[in-house]
């Protein structure tokens, strides 16, 4: 059994003597994991970081086993990513919520595509924390547990959407959300292609889909939301206090 396939390494942990138990994902294959020989060592340890995208062949005897990877280096995403601390940690989110939330060996496509699309941008930093976001949503979409954002839960009415229900995962409106709007999540307009995010509404972002991940996606497995994901949404959290402050209240009059 074999193929070969560009692909996104989302994780590497060392095994043995200089080997790696390594974590990618394709197109065509989804998340599928091996064993990168020598993927430990000083030669061969940077291709398989985080982020990058490789050329790899997997083969095993039976379709079943771990099997083994070779890798050659296509797009270096994690040695871009390192020069400042936000990209890293966006990239370092993205393949952590990818290896933790996707079932083995089924493909995902559009999550596949949308990575793909991010990785080469992440030295932008802030700008793409737009797009990261909405691929999460395409996450858990595609996982089945899509957000409904299109009507009002409860008035059916498509204006005003500020906020989305914690339970149902269905927007509400300002009007409807009345002496309840403090259990309800943030909607940032973004989500609704309304408005130029700020860095306000990527934290609004990033804890919406964050309390889904790691009820839904996560929580199905039993398993907690990743550090790297909760700590990309606290370095977003602190630019946004930033903002914030920065700004200062603003009194009528």
């Amino acid at each position: 059994m074999e193929w070969d396939a560009p692909a996104i390494v989302l994780d590497a942990r060392p095994y043995g003597e200089g080997d790696a138990v390594a974590a990618v994902m394709t197109e065509a294959h989804g998340l599928h994991r091996g064993l990168a020989r020598g993927g430990a060592s000083r030669g061969k340890a940077a291709t398989w970081q985080a982020g990058n995208l490789v050329q790899v062949q997997w083969t095993a005897r039976l379709s079943d086993q771990l099997g083994s990877f070779t890798g050659e280096m296509i797009h270096p995403g994690a040695a871009n990513a390192m020069q400042e601390a936000l990209p890293l940690a966006m990239l370092t989110s993205a393949c952590a919520v990818a290896e933790g939330a996707l079932s083995e060996r089924v493909p995902q496509p559009r999550i596949f595509g949308g990575l793909l699309g991010l990785i080469p941008r992440m030295p932008l930093g802030e700008p793409l924390l737009t797009d990261l976001v909405q691929w999460e949503m395409i996450v858990l979409g595609d996982l089945g547990y899509g957000l409904d954002l299109s009507a009002c839960a409860v008035t059916g009415q498509s204006g005003d959407l500020v906020y989305v229900s914690p339970k149902t995962g269905r927007a509400v409106s300002r009007e409807a959300a009345g002496e309840w709007a403090a259990r309800l999540l943030p909607l940032p307009p973004f989500l609704l292609g309304t408005n130029p995010a700020d860095r306000a509404q990527w934290r609004d972002g990033l804890r919406l889909t964050g309390h889904f991940l790691a009820r839904d996606a996560f929580g199905s497995q039993h398993r907690p939301l990743p550090r790297a994901r909760q700590m990309l949404y606290d370095r977003v959290s602190a630019l946004a206090a930033e903002t914030e402050k920065d700004v200062g209240p603003i009194h009528a009059g």
